[in-house]
């Protein structure tokens, strides 16, 4: 069984406690060639993942009573479950990176939380993983608010 080991923000969180909308996808199990292990380098035996993302808005004022204020999740599970189709990624950071990028193209998020998890890799352990937290400012280049502008200043 899966662990929900993603905390919601707390006084003890990076993300503060200030007033949020949150949108989350939970335990997203998907194969992925990663790895750099010399046993995640078969291609016909691919890693199995545990995916954890969180994407917050901040409320600030009229932004609580705004009906149309929603963050959609689907861009993110969209690009997940295309993981098992993408060539060999040595690294974990590599895929979450990928979906910090699709998060913030949404402009209403402020924040992220991403785990990804690899399952069954340790006899010992129920996985072994990483995680990207932080907010807009913090892991995108400053003044990108959407994908457009920062793919742009990725290629100048």
């Amino acid at each position: 069984m899966i662990r929900d080991n993603m905390p919601s923000p707390n006084a003890a969180s990076p993300l503060g406690t200030r007033p949020y909308l949150k949108s989350a996808l939970r335990n997203v199990i998907v194969n992925a060639q990663v790895g750099l292990h010399p046993w995640e380098l078969y291609p016909e035996r691919p890693t199995r993942l545990c995916v954890n993302v969180e994407m917050f808005a901040w409320l600030h004022g009229a932004k609580a009573h705004d009906k149309d204020l929603y963050i959609d999740y689907d861009p993110v599970r969209n690009t997940i479950i295309t993981w098992p189709e993408r060539p060999h990624t040595p690294l974990l950071e590599t895929l979450a990176r990928e979906l910090v990028e699709v998060c913030f193209a949404n402009p209403l998020v402020d924040a992220i939380r991403i785990s990804i998890t690899k399952l069954d890799i340790f006899n010992e352990a129920d996985g072994a993983g990483i995680e990207i937290c932080g907010e807009r400012s913090e892991l995108l280049p400053a003044g990108n608010v959407n994908r457009k502008n920062y793919d742009q200043s990725r290629s100048e």
